[in-house]
């Protein structure tokens, strides 16, 4: 218990101190999942869009397996990356393999399902009568779109976050791709799973910590915009 007592201490002088091993895996997983996120939105919230305002056959059922993608395992999104970015792969001549570009991607494939299927929904609440009105107005599919945008735009900017806050903590795809690799592609998830491995209990402490505040900040930031909508 003493030891345990002493680990958290040091921990906490890692984090007050900025010590320059947990700055520099913070920041880089802040890159990365911000990164993965902002592609995220700008590619799948047209889609979203898309999707939403066509009616074709087979729409619903999309829209199911958007929504089950919510729980792919991350392993699975990085084994899909990592298949494509090896040397054997359609991409392994680019040598993304074990960067933290591998890293975005993977977390873009690990995140478009949340962004792009809560924008959805998000859409679809706030559609009903302002789209009605826009159109008798003559506006555009474009138009109409940007203005139910707007309508939704508390709703969506929480899809956002919980697409970066399930980036952020995210472990399997990053160290898949990225190889956990010390001053390159190690992030918070992935080094306090190497830190426990080895024993160096104090470090991972401080890096859960970190990861804790993290998510505690987006968690934050969602439920303000959630009262802000209504």
């Amino acid at each position: 218990m003493h030891k345990l007592a002493e680990a958290f201490v040091i921990a906490l002088r890692l984090i007050v101190t900025g010590d320059p091993v947990v700055m520099e895996i913070t920041l880089l997983t802040l890159a990365v999942s911000a990164g993965a996120t902002l592609i995220s939105c700008v590619l799948f919230t047209p889609l979203a869009c898309l999707i939403h305002f066509t009616r074709f056959p087979g729409r619903k059922a999309l829209i199911g397996f958007i929504q089950a993608l919510y729980s792919m395992p991350t392993v699975f999104a990085g084994l899909i990356v990592f298949l494509f970015l090896s040397r054997a792969g359609p991409l392994g001549s680019m040598g993304l393999l074990f960067t933290p570009r591998a890293m975005v991607i993977a977390e873009v494939v690990l995140v478009a399902p949340v962004i792009l299927g809560l924008v959805i929904s998000a859409l679809k609440v706030s559609a009903g009568d302002s789209a009605d009105t826009v159109r008798a107005l003559g506006a555009s599919p474009l138009q109409t779109a940007v203005v139910v945008l707007a309508e939704a735009r508390f709703a969506v900017l929480s899809a956002f976050l919980l697409g970066f806050g399930r980036a952020i903590s995210e472990v399997g795809a990053a160290m898949m791709v990225g190889g956990n690799i010390a001053g390159r592609t190690r992030t918070l998830t992935t080094a306090i799973s190497l830190g426990v491995g080895k024993g160096e209990v104090a470090e991972s402490i401080a890096l859960g910590l970190v990861l804790m505040a993290l998510a505690l900040l987006v968690s934050l930031a969602v439920h303000m915009t959630g009262m802000r909508k209504t």
